[in-house]
């Protein structure tokens, strides 16, 4: 009987959980059907399924036998890696529970920013991941260590070089960041306080970078022709990579103004003869022809900024000051291509200015744009986007191999100010304007750009690739609708095309629509 009432038992079993198939493929937890897939390795795509599983690539290829938990059919549609911002201002709305989930970057496809870029952030890098994992992230975070910052929290702003105490005590903040999980280095030697630093306090601090296997990412000390010129700022970049043994990124690389417009052939000369004598020389690039800055720091010479704030506004208040501090502003208005070439993007004393330009704004008060100028950076801090480019510069640029794609880009609250559009647009903008309808570079070489190249630059060894055993960070988009609505006047709107978007192995937008996770993390360079 006993015997009996097992067979009859196992019979019923055997029948509610049948026996998988000989030569069954495993089920998973997503597949991604049907999709035109681009691996990130600058190769044009191949038709593959793509599955997922624990938060990695499980497999690639044709895997029509088996079963996911939930199935995405990519018909018509190309799957890529998740996209990788090598340079985002994000970090500090991503901090914010109303913005942390990441909707602006999410739409374009990006599943990756690096933060903390131009020498500025947290000089904590501790208490910035615990501040960024508070409320769950949409995508991930990989911080650099802030030269600006840590010389900031030794020196002030102070113009002079460091003691050796103090050279040591930088020294000690870079590493402890490279401990805490780092990137690498960030500098800003173009603004204060990293405007005052020399090349040896840059290689000093790189060198520590490089000991714990990080990058140099510096907004370099001149775009233009305002103090070494560009083609020098380029080189000094060079020389820090060189020196620290590290590699050395000219970070949102550009000819700005007229000054300075043709130079691109002369920066690519000088990046390939680095990296043929062996230097590690990258660069990243937003695909717009207007930077985004302050006001002061686009046209106050740094002697006057030195002190910070305070100091600045005394000077502008002291008659005799104010009149030296003027003429020296003017080649800066010149640099820019004039007061009709800089539009305000924020300003919280008069939001009314916002979205204006500084000519228009002086006509309506009836003075020169500089006094203007003066006036409302002692009431405040402009932010302003400034229309200064030449689009064979930003062409040529950007079909370097060693270009990365960035954003520059903040996540603030949308609505808020006329920010730069490339917070919301940079990445679908790349591929609707220049890949297709431009045709400057190939799909598979803008995807690169945005994919396999800057994680491995950066030592994101898990990112960036579509292939088994990599974090499953995943973008699906529609190349007959991947556009990018955000325009200089109207920058508060989302890209479209992209349909489909995951973040280690989780769907935070699906069909268009977001679905309210937060599986993003703060990246340590050690784990990864």
């Amino acid at each position: 009987m006993r015997t009996l009432l097992f067979l009859i038992g196992l019979s019923l079993v055997l029948w509610i959980v049948p026996s998988r198939p000989a030569g069954a493929q495993p089920a998973y937890d997503l597949l991604i059907e049907n999709g035109r897939v681009l691996d990130g390795s600058g190769n044009p795509w191949i038709r593959a399924d793509v599955a997922v599983d624990d938060g990695d690539i499980a497999a690639v290829g044709d895997l029509e036998a088996a079963g996911a938990d939930t199935v995405i059919d990519a018909s018509g549609h190309y799957v890529a890696p998740g996209f990788i911002d090598a340079h985002s201002h994000a970090g500090s709305g991503l901090a914010d529970s109303t913005l942390s989930a990441a909707r602006p970057l999410l739409a374009q496809g990006i599943t990756t920013v690096v933060i903390n870029p131009d020498g500025g952030g947290a000089v904590d890098l501790e208490a910035q991941r615990d501040s960024l994992s508070a409320h769950g992230l949409g995508v991930n975070a990989a911080p650099l260590v802030p030269h600006g910052a840590i010389r900031d929290s030794v020196m002030g702003m102070a113009d002079r070089a460091p003691t050796d105490a103090e050279m040591e005590a930088m020294k000690r903040l870079v590493r402890e960041g490279m401990a805490a999980g780092a990137f690498g280095l960030s500098s800003g030697p173009f603004y204060a306080p990293g405007s005052y630093a020399e090349t040896e306090e840059f290689i000093a601090t790189a060198r520590v970078a490089s000991a714990h296997g990080g990058v140099y990412q510096s907004h370099i000390r001149d775009e233009s022709n305002y103090s070494v010129g560009l083609i020098a700022a380029v080189d000094e970049v060079i020389r820090i990579a060189r020196a620290a043994d590290l590699p050395g990124i000219v970070t949102h690389i550009k000819a700005l103004g007229p000054p300075v417009w043709g130079f691109s052939a002369a920066v690519e000369r000088r990046v390939e003869r680095a990296r043929a004598e062996g230097v590690e020389v990258f660069a990243d690039q937003y695909p717009y022809m207007a930077s985004a800055t302050s006001l002061t720091a686009a046209l106050v010479p740094r002697w006057a900024q030195a002190g910070g704030r305070d100091s600045l506004v005394a000077r502008i208040q002291d008659p005799n000051t104010r009149t030296r501090l003027r003429e020296a502003m003017v080649p800066n208005l010149e640099r820019r291509g004039g007061a009709g070439r800089l539009q305000f993007r924020s300003y919280a004393p008069d939001p009314t200015i916002e979205g204006r330009t500084l000519a228009e704004v002086a006509d309506e008060e009836g003075e020169p744009p500089l006094t203007t100028a003066l006036d409302l950076i002692e009431e405040g801090t402009p932010g302003v986007v400034s229309f200064n480019m030449l689009a064979s510069d930003v062409e040529r640029f950007m079909r370097q191999p060693w270009t990365m794609t960035s954003s520059d880009g903040g996540l603030g609250p949308m609505g808020e100010g006329v920010p730069h559009p490339r917070n919301y647009g940079a990445f679908p903008r790349k591929l609707s304007t220049y890949v297709q309808e431009q045709a400057v570079v190939d799909l598979g070489f803008a995807i690169r750009s945005m994919t396999h190249l800057p994680a491995s630059v950066l030592g994101l060894t898990e990112r960036g690739r579509l292939e088994p055993g990599a974090r499953a960070d995943v973008v699906v988009f529609d190349p007959d609708r991947i556009d990018d609505p955000a325009t200089f006047q109207a920058p508060h709107q989302l890209s479209e095309g992209v349909e489909h978007v995951v973040v280690n192995g989780v769907l935070v937008r699906r069909d268009g629509t977001f679905t309210g996770a937060r599986p993003g993390r703060v990246l340590s360079h050690s784990a990864e």
